[in-house]
């Protein structure tokens, strides 16, 4: 009798790309200071940890982000882009205002893939990446595709109020990328995905087209208390959720490599894990949030600064807008 063996989702290589404009908190400030609004770097950095983020040039799209990404990510592999069988694109800033074509497509076409392979966007705000690993893993499992190129992608300075310095001095720009590979060494162990549209209010970009004119607001809103209320409850949950679908404990767990929203959420959630902080991947001082792209960023850069080495377990984490959140324990 022949044995089956275990199909897996393992990571093959990683990527990132952060525009070369560079925005500290002092030169945020100073560019609100000009609208009247006042803040500063020490307000900034107490309340969220961060110092600096990234922001597109005007002639840069979501794509552009990606496709560099993509190209470092598909080196690491080892492989070709006509490799990929699958491309998923996580985003809330997509190239085209309708959302189609899809961000993923355009990626195919930048990239030169010509295997005629699927492609689509997932649109699941700050949690994309890791819906996306889930998405992935599960197609792999199923034998349906070999090769997926997961990429979180995100413009959100676009989407910015600035003169709402409760949010414009929290998001950037940038992309991360990770090509996924079928294995039968252990690779992706678990994941979950879980979503709460009653809370959709609390974290939005609320305005919608009637009639032909803009209704509400084109710009981001977060009720800020609110979601870091929830998002330290869901997160501890859904970790758990996974950690016990993988049979580990956070015990186990090498790197807890969370969305990187505000270091204050990142912090609560490895306490109430029992994570100590130095084994929890920060990068939200450099990159502020990225949204989707966030996760696989600190990602790839943990693994290129050597921290993060073959045979780790690590815990990836997400929570949005939706309100939506995600989690999934690799062994890399």
């Amino acid at each position: 009798m022949t044995q089956l063996t275990q199909r897996y989702a393992k990571i093959l290589g990683t990527g990132s790309y952060l525009p070369a404009n560079k925005v500290t908190n002092a030169q945020i400030t100073e560019r609100l200071a000009k609208d009247g609004v006042e803040t500063s770097d020490e307000w900034i950095f107490s309340r969220s940890g961060i110092s600096a983020r990234h922001f597109a040039a005007a002639d840069q799209l979501t794509s552009d982000l990606a496709l560099e990404a993509s190209k470092k990510a598909i080196e690491a592999a080892g492989i070709t882009a006509n490799d990929i069988d699958l491309i998923i694109l996580a985003t809330s800033t997509p190239d085209n205002l309708g959302g189609f074509p899809s961000t993923a497509c355009v990626l195919q076409d930048k990239l030169g893939i010509t295997n005629q392979c699927a492609a689509f966007d997932v649109q699941a705000v700050c949690s994309g990446f890791a819906y996306s690993l889930a998405v992935a893993d599960s197609f792999i499992r199923s034998g349906m595709y070999q090769k997926v190129l997961i990429v979180g992608a995100e413009t959100f300075s676009r989407i910015l109020d600035f003169k709402d310095r409760g949010t414009c001095v929290l998001f950037g720009d940038g992309a991360g990328a990770v090509v996924v590979g079928a294995s039968d060494e252990p690779g992706i162990l678990a994941a979950a995905m879980h979503a709460d549209g009653s809370h959709r209010e609390i974290l939005c970009v609320p305005g919608r087209t009637e009639h032909g004119a803009l209704e509400g607001s084109a710009f981001l809103k977060m009720d800020g208390q609110a979601v870091f209320k929830l998002a330290v409850k869901v997160l501890e949950q859904v970790a758990q959720e996974v950690l016990t679908a993988a049979k580990l404990t956070p015990a186990d767990i090498d790197w807890l490599i969370p969305h990187q929203a505000n270091i204050r959420i990142m912090e609560g959630t490895a306490k109430k894990l029992g994570i100590a902080l130095d084994h929890v991947v920060v990068t939200v001082q450099d990159h502020g949030n990225t949204s989707a792209a966030s996760i696989p960023l600190a990602l790839d850069t943990a693994i290129r600064a050597g921290q993060i080495k073959r045979g780790q377990h690590l815990l990836m984490e997400g929570v949005g807008g939706g309100f939506t959140w995600a989690a999934a324990v690799v062994k890399y």
